[in-house]
Parts: structure tokens; C-alpha cells; sequence
């Protein structure tokens, strides 16, 4: 039996658990998908025909698959799960460029693009969908795509003068808090780039991705509003932008090693009540 269920929709991506409970040798019909998608192996193996090529999928090599092939899979050895990474044509082209034409199906996974892969799941798993699954999502596919594409692509780096400039409008449209800094994708189309070659340019020059400077932006706000006396977390943590209290509780104790509530304990000169145990 074959199950699905959805982990992220970020709109031009979606995220997907997808796993076999049972062996099943014989190849299944026919199916034909119109959508671009990455499928990383997360546990067990299963082999898919594409086009008449055959690719035998576990853990070290994924399939990247493509608009209009008619593929069959079969499981031999059932119990197999995997991720399965679906993004649309126009992200595509941001990412790879006009390439729309068949590309190498098998891809392989070395133990970084592994890891690559389990970040964008725990990523997923905290609920930050516009911009830390989003920015785990695009090393991965960018990983990929040097992996299975000739040449430059536009997810390929800028120069340094280029990067310090596009870092600071990056900077200057989050401080401003324009609309499109809600998300990472809407972010790189008001500044014209990539998204990948965004998220690049904010690690190569501050040194940290742009999902951690962006929340390093509203752990900032945050302090704000917990100075001036504000007492409800679920009325900051929507105001600020976060999924709900436990993501803006989680953020803050990343940055500061203290709990909101803790946190608002010191700015009001008192000590934080110990931790239990």
C-alpha cells in the first residue's frame, strides 16, 4: 500500500513523506506526471522505469523527474519511504534556467546531500515553510542540479561587490518590513535574483543563512515589545510573523538561550526561575 502525506507547501514546492509498506515486484502501471520533482530515499530501495531507463533508487542515488515522462516502479523489497520534492516550472527556470529538456535522471546522493536532505525535513518539521524549509530546500535542489546540468546555471554565485549589494537591499527590505520579506521566494523576485544566489550571498558575507539573519531581525523586535510590557506571546508571535507561540518560543531560545518568559523576567531586572530538575 502507498501513502502520502504532505510536509510543506510553499507554494512554487511542495514537500511530500511518501512510503511502500509492501512488496510489490512487479512493475505498476503506467503513470505520467506533469510536474518537475526530486524523490530522495529516506529508508529501503524500489526501482523506477522512465522512458524506458531504468534507475534503481535507495539512499545514494534519487531520481529527478520530469514533465510528460511515462514511469513504472516496482518494490521488491517493500518498506521503503521516501521525500518527494515537487516545484514548479517557473521556480525551475529561476533555479536552472531555460533547461526544460530531458536532464540525467539519477542523481547521486552523497552523504552531505543526505544531510542536505534531512535538514529540509527538520526544517519542514518546525513550520517555518517561507523561509527555513524554503532556503534547506534550495541547497538541495542547487546541490542537484551541479550534479545533473553542464554549465552555469542562475542558482551560481555573484561576485563580492555584487553580494555586499545585494546583501544590504536584502537587509533594508526586511528592516523595512515590505510585504515581499514575508517569504524568502517573494523576497529574491523584488530584488531580481535567484532565490538561491540570495540565500548564498547573506552566508558568504554576514556568515550566517538568511533564515537565522531574519530571525535575528525579530528576536530584535521581539525584545522590543517584551521590554515595553507586552504580556501575551501568542499576540507577538502573530504580530511578528511566526507560525504560532511554540515557533517564536523555539526562535528566542535559539538566539538567547532564554525562554520569552524568561526573557521578559531579566528585562524587568529579575532573575529567570530556574529550570526544573
Amino acid at each position: 500500500m502507498l501513502s502520502a502525506v504532505p510536509l510543506a507547501d510553499g507554494g512554487s514546492f511542495t514537500l511530500t513523506a511518501v512510503a511502500c509498506a509492501q512488496e510489490h515486484r512487479g512493475w505498476s502501471e503506467v503513470e505520467v506526471q506533469q510536474d518537475i520533482r526530486l524523490v530522495l530515499v529516506r529508508r529501503g530501495r524500489f526501482r523506477r522505469q522512465a522512458d524506458g531507463v531504468l534507475t534503481d533508487v535507495d539512499s545514494t542515488v534519487a531520481y529527478l523527474g520530469t514533465p510528460g515522462e511515462e514511469e513504472r516502479f516496482a518494490h521488491p523489497a517493500g518498506d521503503d519511504r521516501c521525500t518527494s520534492i515537487s516545484i514548479t516550472p517557473a521556480l525551475w527556470r529561476e533555479l536552472a534556467g531555460e533547461r526544460t529538456g530531458a536532464v540525467q535522471a539519477g542523481v547521486y546522493v552523497d552523504a552531505r546531500l543526505e544531510l542536505a536532505h534531512r535538514r529540509l525535513l527538520a526544517a519542514a518539521r518546525s513550520g517555518d515553510t517561507t523561509f527555513a524549509t524554503t532556503e534547506e530546500l534550495l541547497g538541495v535542489i542547487a546541490t542537484t542540479l551541479a550534479r545533473v546540468i553542464d554549465g552555469p546555471t542562475p542558482a551560481a554565485g555573484t561576485g563580492r561587490a555584487g553580494r555586499a549589494a545585494l546583501v544590504a537591499r536584502g537587509r533594508e527590505a526586511i528592516a523595512t518590513g515590505v510585504h515581499a520579506a514575508d517569504g524568502l521566494l517573494p523576497l529574491a523576485a523584488l530584488l531580481g535574483v535567484s532565490p538561491y544566489r540570495l540565500s548564498r550571498a547573506f552566508t558568504a558575507d554576514l556568515g550566517i543563512s538568511l533564515t537565522r539573519y531574519r530571525n535575528r531581525v525579530r528576536v530584535g523586535r521581539a525584545l522590543e515589545r517584551l521590554a515595553e510590557g507586552e504580556d501575551s506571546l501568542a499576540v507577538l508571535a502573530a504580530d511578528l510573523g511566526f507560525a504560532d507561540q511554540a515557533h517564536l518560543t523555539r526562535t528566542i531560545r535559539a538566539h538567547l538561550g532564554h525562554t520569552p518568559t524568561a526573557v521578559r523576567r531579566l528585562l524587568q531586572g529579575r532573575q529567570p526561575a530556574p529550570a526544573p530538575g
